[in-house]
């Protein structure tokens, strides 16, 4: 049986949307999966290490507005994000 709390603010739904970490300015740009997303954050997978990605980014998924993020956790491939933006 799992016994880890349940945490998150929101539910979330599995995805596999392409999307883009933006930082420093949007001069540095990863791609990435999200992996699943609800209205507060996301899991985002990344095709290597996240090593070198700040705490807080821009996620750009497609065309719509950047969205920005706070790293709430890591792994070697994934961070999980808060949203910050109103």
């Amino acid at each position: 049986m799992d016994m880890r709390l349940e945490r998150r603010l929101a539910p979330r739904r599995n995805t596999r949307i392409s999307a883009t970490i933006a930082f420093d300015g949007g001069r540095a740009t990863r791609p990435c999966v999200i992996r699943n997303i609800s209205e507060s954050g996301a899991k985002i997978e990344l095709p290597a290490s996240v090593a070198g990605i700040p705490n807080t980014f821009d996620l750009l998924i497609g065309g719509l507005h950047p969205q920005p993020c706070r790293v709430v956790w890591r792994a070697l491939r994934e961070i999980g994000v808060a949203y910050t933006g109103g």
